[in-house]
């Protein structure tokens, strides 16, 4: 009789060493990316909102916001990508909701996309130490 065969995705293959933390890690890489994106965008859309609003009390000549009208657009559908890279996140390290909630909520406000990102890589960095 000979042994069962295993495949690529049977648990005692040896290629699914440490599959989870490499989810974990593939996970991060793309939170942070769409928390830098979605932060840069947002300073972008403040940039605009305050330039519009210089507009209006006739501090600059008119049309100098219009050039940015594009970054609402751009940084709502950004926001969209990092609310799924935060839910996917935060579900596959088991983060509470509130915690989920509160990540996602960083993108709403200006800079706070980086504080959360260098926060939630400390902390898995942290998390990944302490488990080797």
């Amino acid at each position: 009789m000979s042994s069962p065969r295993t495949t690529p995705t049977s648990p005692s293959s040896p290629n699914r060493t440490g599959g989870r933390a490499d989810r974990v890690a593939i996970r991060l890489v793309i939170y942070r990316v769409a928390a830098y994106t979605t932060g840069v965008m947002l300073l972008v859309l403040t940039t605009y909102v305050v330039l519009q609003l210089m507009e209006l009390g006739h501090l600059l000549p008119s049309g100098y916001s219009q050039r940015l009208r594009w970054s609402g657009i751009v940084h709502g559908w950004l926001y969209v990508g990092y609310l799924i890279a935060t839910f996917s996140l935060g579900m596959s390290v088991r983060w509470r909701p509130a915690r989920i909630m509160l990540v996602a909520l960083a993108g709403t406000i200006p800079l706070m996309s980086f504080v959360a990102e260098r926060s939630v890589t400390r902390e898995m960095r942290d998390t990944k130490a302490g488990a080797s």
